[in-house]
């Protein structure tokens, strides 16, 4: 398995996401930039600039029309994505940690970090009402006061936004009305990431507490758990397997002089079914922050904290492998 490396950041990488038809893979880094590449060969398409901190979260809607990114320089953008075009700048108090376009694209989710005094807030507006947009003023804004929000995704049909928490909390919130509509503590530290499944029916986190567990989308309810020796920093789900890939490592800032092999800086997979190990990806020189499937499942891609995307496109053993209980 020979991956494609992808070298558009200096800094580490963030988050990665493809689109959903999987042609293009959009990253973000601890640098200004928001690169766009072609996920067949990791040819570079272009770049989408105007933030001046470093860049959180990246998501783009359903039919790839738009482009959305948070960043620590309390702006959360708003790109056109064929032309590179900035449509929209949102302003924020504090950092902006995540961002999601609902199902439809029409209504725009971000959440910002309890710092300098300011409380984190989900913010919800809808991109239908230039209104908002040129004052400033989300439709609904929810307080968190207990626990700033690390992760989000939006849950099926844009009804609920379901968040991750510094303390390892998961709170499902009505995308209506602002009320949490349910709340579990399976997690005992950081919820780092949140990815959904295809279908949306079931999502899985990624926690500092060294473990990857995967939840119902719309009762909350803990299905599996997969556990490692190092903080997870990402999992994502397999569109067309029972496969769950792990990444994560030891702390950034402890990795100093560790090879790649001590370090744990494998991308790792397990099977959901029974919950173990059946496979490692080696690659990367330090800990992995981010992940992704292709939306086809013959491929993903890992972004590190070394600042490089890799592009790995599976084997014919993978699909012919069968996972013997």
């Amino acid at each position: 398995m020979r991956p494609i490396l992808l070298q558009g950041h200096e800094r580490a990488i963030t988050q990665i996401k493809y689109n959903r038809d999987g042609d293009l893979l959009f990253t973000v880094a601890k640098d200004p930039v928001v690169n766009v590449w072609y996920s067949v060969n990791g040819e570079r398409l272009g770049t989408y600039n105007g933030h001046t901190g470093a860049v959180w979260c990246v998501d783009v809607d359903w039919d790839t029309r738009h482009v959305l990114s948070g960043s620590a320089d309390n702006s959360c953008r708003l790109f056109d994505c064929e032309t590179g075009k900035q449509l929209a700048l949102l302003e924020t108090n504090s950092a902006v940690r995540t961002c999601g376009f609902d199902f439809g694209g029409n209504i725009i989710m971000f959440s910002t970090d309890k710092q300098m005094g300011y409380q984190c807030f989900v913010s919800f507006i809808d991109l239908r009402d230039p209104a908002q947009i040129e004052d400033n003023e989300p439709y609904m804004k929810i307080p968190c006061s207990e626990s700033k929000i690390t992760s989000a995704v939006w849950g099926p049909l844009g009804e609920h936004v379901i968040a991750g928490h510094e303390n390892g909390e998961l709170n499902q919130y009505s995308a209506k009305s602002g009320e949490i509509v349910n709340t579990i503590k399976e997690h005992s530290k950081q919820i780092n990431d949140i990815q959904s499944s295809r279908d949306m029916t079931m999502f899985i986190t990624a926690s500092k507490d060294c473990t990857a567990k995967l939840f119902d989308t719309t009762t909350l309810e803990h299905q599996k758990s997969f556990r490692t020796e190092r903080p997870v920093n990402s999992a994502a789900l397999s569109p067309i397997y029972d496969h769950v890939v792990l990444g994560g490592g030891q702390e950034a800032m402890d990795v100093t002089t560790t090879s790649t092999r001590i370090g744990k800086f494998e991308a790792r997979f397990f099977h959901v079914a029974v919950e173990e190990e059946f496979g490692r990806v080696k690659g990367h020189f330090g800990p992995i922050n981010s992940l992704a499937f292709h939306p086809d499942g013959k491929s993903y891609s890992s972004g590190g904290e070394d600042g490089y995307v890799r592009i790995h496109y599976f084997d014919q053993q993978y699909f012919d492998f069968d996972f013997e209980c």
